[in-house]
């Protein structure tokens, strides 16, 4: 007993070092918020944790992840309607050409991040495993647990509403000319 248990925590280990950047990108972005990411992230884990024997046995401990991290992550702000963002970037020294391109690319990153936060739950829950995460449609139900239709549903409603902010639009049409 002692050495199978060891041989799954050092399987869980394994996970969680493999895994831990994709999760902390899905979550801060279903999140907008660094902490609260990694509160999310942790919480997940420890459900997983607790059911790794038999999520390890099924064979896809990602879908696992992601859907204990949707339930959570949409059980905390099923009361909310809108998210604000509280970005902290901090940005490295660079030449003046890399500077201008990496503040451009945190200015865009930022804009996106806001209008994101601006989507309903569900809407940036299928955005995010859809275009993010590229996840197939069928993914993305499960991970959400919902139909396939409402995931369509979502992801274009989503898309739609951050197409028609000002900020986003700006900035695509002028990437668009460079």
């Amino acid at each position: 007993m002692g050495e199978r248990k060891q041989a799954l925590d050092g399987d869980f280990q394994g996970f969680v070092t493999n895994r831990w950047s994709q999760l902390m990108r899905t979550a801060f972005l279903l999140t907008g918020q660094q902490h609260a990411a990694e509160d999310l992230v942790q919480s997940s884990l420890e459900r997983t944790y607790v059911s790794w024997r038999k999520v390890s046995a099924a064979g896809d401990p990602d879908a696992y992840v992601r859907r204990i991290m949707i339930n959570t992550h949409a059980r905390r702000h099923r009361r909310k309607l809108k998210e604000f963002l509280s970005l902290q970037d901090s940005a490295p020294v660079l030449d003046t050409a890399e500077r201008s391109d990496r503040m451009a690319q945190a200015d865009d990153r930022a804009a996106l991040l806001r209008a994101l936060a601006q989507l309903p739950v569900r809407q940036r829950e299928a955005v995010v495993l859809r275009y993010w995460e590229d996840l197939s449609e069928t993914q993305t139900a499960e991970a959400m647990g919902c139909s396939v239709g409402t995931v369509k549903s979502n992801a274009a409603k989503g898309i739609a509403k951050l197409r028609a902010i000002p900020t986003l639009t700006e900035k695509v049409g002028s990437r668009g000319e460079n």
